[in-house]
């Protein structure tokens, strides 16, 4: 499943072949994880298109965690100045979205134009390994986990969760979803309320299966159309790194998509090859969105079923 460079390089700059693909390729695995810390940050930020992206992510990371624990005023000045610098960046977002539907279409319509109709056909089979690799981790794996360490019928925990599934599915957002999630777990699946609202509410962040999935198929299909061959090393780096991706991916619709743009730079596929599964990432957001609900669920009932009712209630008494 690969297409000619040329036509590739052709498609108006939109999916030009990046120059570092060859450098990655030969690069060790241990790499990637020395090129996580930053020689000089204000430099990585000036390169991150470059390769430099996940360094400056890295230190970034870091260094919002240490203000956090060295600032505790919320009027600082400096954290008042990144809130505000981080609202204006959603605000641009937000009207940047407001042209991707059109944009989209065009770059659909442009690729498949230059490349056949064959190219919708290897999309398809994309999109359907996506939506199989989904159901396997729902009813094989979740199922699994329900059955054998729950010691709950698997069915009728679904069953209970369809109205959040349905939520899911239509928003495409695990935090609009939250409030939905929490009245099933608590009213209809009747899971202790202190572990529901701490489960539920850290995996609507931190607990993304589907997208770690989804951001691991979409780097492997994207090397194999510009015919890259990526080594056993880089493929294991490929999914460590889509798994710990999936912690920080937003929960809002198309969160993943800059965080896999990051993954094909790591392993030297141009990101501009996003551009191709755009037309249907929509459909697949909301499938991988109902899975990380249904996620978060099930380790909620797995929690709920391994703790003690005493600790239960020391929970109550519990303040932060």
């Amino acid at each position: 499943m690969t297409f000619d460079k040329a036509e590739l390089a052709k498609n108006q700059g939109v999916l030009s072949i990046s120059k570092n693909v060859e450098a990655a390729k030969n690069k060790p695995w241990y790499q990637y994880f020395i090129e996580l810390i930053p020689q000089n940050p204000v430099d990585s930020a000036a390169r991150a298109f470059g390769g430099e992206i996940i360094a400056l992510m890295f230190f970034s990371l870091i260094f919002g965690y240490a203000l956090s624990v060295t600032v505790k005023d919320e009027n600082n000045p400096l954290i008042k100045g990144l809130d505000t610098v981080f609202t204006a960046s959603l605000k641009v977002i937000e009207w940047a979205m407001l042209l991707a539907p059109y944009g989209i279409f065009a770059i659909v319509f442009n690729t498949t134009y230059r490349l056949g109709a064959g190219f919708l056909q290897n999309v398809a089979y994309f999109a359907g390994v996506v939506v199989l690799g989904l159901l396997i981790q729902q009813f094989v794996v979740y199922s699994a986990f329900l059955k054998i360490f729950a010691k709950t019928n698997p069915w009728e925990f679904f069953k209970g969760c369809k109205e959040v599934y349905v939520y899911a599915f239509s928003t495409a957002s695990s935090n609009a979803t939250l409030p939905i999630a929490l009245e099933a777990a608590e009213k209809t699946l009747k899971m202790p309320p202190q572990i529901a609202r701490f489960v539920l509410t850290c995996g609507a962040s931190a607990n993304q299966n589907g997208t770690a999935l989804f951001e691991g198929v979409v780097v492997l299909f994207l090397a194999q159309v510009y015919g890259i061959n990526l080594p056993l090393e880089s493929q294991f780096v490929v999914v460590l790194m889509s798994v710990l991706a999936g912690i920080g991916t937003a929960g809002v619709p198309g969160g993943s998509l800059p965080l896999i743009a990051i993954l094909c730079v790591s392993v030297g596929i141009p990101a501009e090859g996003m551009g191709l599964i755009l037309g249907v990432d929509r459909f697949l957001d909301m499938c991988r969105t109902t899975l990380n609900v249904s996620g978060d669920l099930v380790i909620t009932k797995l929690v709920s079923a391994t703790v003690s009712q005493k600790d239960i209630e020391a929970a109550k008494n519990f303040e932060c």
